[in-house]
């Protein structure tokens, strides 16, 4: 009899992926498929929710065809998604009343600056540990309610269904059987209360949001119930859901107040452990949850950049100066310094702890002689200043961290790591398994599942690739950085 396996279904920004992974955390396969964002107008950013769906679904088949694995292998399936993007669909057909409303989307900006002001973010954040911005999901929700015809009056009747896309890809994955979210998501859409770990009667109302529209919020790893048995030949329980921050959270098994961790994706982002309390940050960094097992959860304090990978994406797919993300490294190698050329990638406007939607990407300090691999060098670089910004102001809210766990596509990246720990001034650490976004996700999964007994245990799979140690003269590192916010104070609005 084979040994019980998981399967991670990691839905990104820019992908979609399927990973099956073993007891001890080893990747057994891997099945992946790109996610084409639509760009409806400036700021807008938009998904094919059916798109998703269909790819998931190919994903999860062809990774556990690839294992030489049936449903009968697997334990659990663990779900982790990009974050804040709303979905809105109909209960009877199954079908969205609209493309999906990405993160990254600043449609709703003027509304928020229209309804901001220092005495409704103080009251928004006390409840939710977040910011009155288009990042979240409910003006995105709203918005659709409003400009979708009928679309208010059907969800006044019970008629549509709101998630995020780990509640999407739950309702196809059931059959429709299922509609929930976990405390991670819902505390990513301005509408859950962290102290009462619900969603807010007040909140609902201010932002219009129909409490009939919601799904039922569960802890992380729970009994999500089980797939349509036709999808894979046979049930398999669903037994996780987590947002992707959280679950690399949990995949770099931080699970004491004070361990940090980074991921480099699409985005950046910083996330502390910070134990019982809800955190609220005085530095515009946001308050979450980290992860709710058994009732209890464990808060977390979050810093967002909305760019880091997707500069990279950018140079690529745009600009054209590369033609895969492998060939940054050597550039990045190929000269000593950028000769004081930054790039500021605030393509969606800046996140923590600036939060200036309307500031808008630049590139400085061109001179006769800077190329392209100037230019590909202050992409990669703008990752670490921007992670610096963050580290700074939790460091004013929390504690500062003796050392930051690193992960995400680009942290196979060596040079960028040895710069990372040169700017930060601390060690930076990566581990041997870098996909830390869908173990996390297969984890909890498996906790669930009783393939694991604790979160103790789970801890115990950790292991360390490689420990980057600062080399940079922090008096260097420090002219690089204040360059840096030169530079970002060139791009803000405010």
């Amino acid at each position: 009899m084979k040994p019980p396996v998981l399967l991670a279904i990691d839905q990104g920004t820019t992908s979609t992926r399927a990973l099956v992974f073993g007891r001890d955390g080893t990747r057994l396969a891997q099945a992946q498929r790109e996610l084409p964002q639509s760009y409806p107008q400036p700021g807008w950013v938009e998904h094919d929710a059916e798109r998703i769906w269909d790819d998931a679904l190919a994903c999860a088949r062809e990774a556990l065809a690839s294992a030489q694995l049936s449903a009968g292998d697997v334990a659990a399936i663990g779900i982790t998604n990009q974050r804040e993007t709303a979905v809105i669909w109909d209960r009877a057909s199954g079908r969205p009343i609209h493309p999906a409303i990405v993160w990254q989307d600043r449609r709703t900006a003027a509304w928020c600056r229209e309804h901001g002001g220092s005495e409704r973010e103080s009251w928004l954040q006390r409840k939710t540990g977040l910011l009155l911005d288009p990042y979240f999901s409910a003006t995105k929700i709203a918005w659709m309610l409003d400009h979708v015809p009928g679309a208010r009056q059907r969800a006044g009747r019970g008629e549509l269904a709101f998630g995020t896309i780990d509640s999407w890809l739950l309702w196809k994955l059931s059959g429709g059987r299922l509609h929930a979210t976990d405390a991670t998501n819902a505390s990513r859409t301005l509408l859950f209360n962290l102290h009462t770990q619900s969603w807010d009667p007040e909140l609902l109302d201010f932002f219009g949001v129909p409490v009939s529209l919601l799904p039922e919020v569960r802890d992380t790893a729970a009994d999500y119930g089980v797939t349509e048995a036709a999808l894979f030949g046979a049930p398999i329980a669903i037994g996780a859901m987590v947002g992707d921050q959280q679950s690399a959270t949990v995949g770099q098994a931080c699970f004491q107040p004070g361990m940090i961790k980074s991921t480099y994706g699409t985005g950046c982002f910083l996330v502390l452990n910070t134990g019982d309390q809800p955190a609220q940050s005085r530095h515009r960094l946001l308050g979450t949850v980290g992860y709710r097992l058994g009732g209890h959860t464990t808060h977390a304090l979050e810093g967002s950049i909305f760019v880091a990978g997707a500069a990279v994406q950018w140079l690529r797919d745009a600009m054209r100066l590369i033609r895969a993300a492998g060939e940054t490294e050597a550039l990045a190698r190929s000269i000593d310094d950028t000769q004081g050329v930054y790039l500021v990638p605030a393509f969606t406007g800046l996140g923590a702890p600036y939060w200036d939607p309307q500031a808008r990407g630049a590139v400085f300090g061109l001179t006769r002689d800077s190329g392209i691999a100037h230019i590909v060098r202050a992409a990669l670089e703008s990752a670490c200043y921007q992670t610096r910004d963050l580290l700074e102001a939790m460091q004013h809210d929390a504690t500062a961290p003796t050392e930051l766990r690193v992960d995400g596509g680009m942290a196979v990246n060596d040079w960028l790591m040895q710069f990372l720990a040169d700017i930060l001034r601390i060690p930076v650490v990566r581990p041997q398994t870098v996909e830390t976004t869908a173990l996390g996700a297969a984890l909890l999964a498996g906790l669930q599942a009783g393939v694991y007994a604790s979160l103790e245990e789970i801890g115990s799979l950790w292991r360390a690739d490689r420990r980057f140690e600062p080399l940079m003269e922090a008096g260097r590192a420090d002219t690089l950085y204040g360059g840096w916010r030169d530079a970002v104070s060139r791009v803000c609005s405010k």
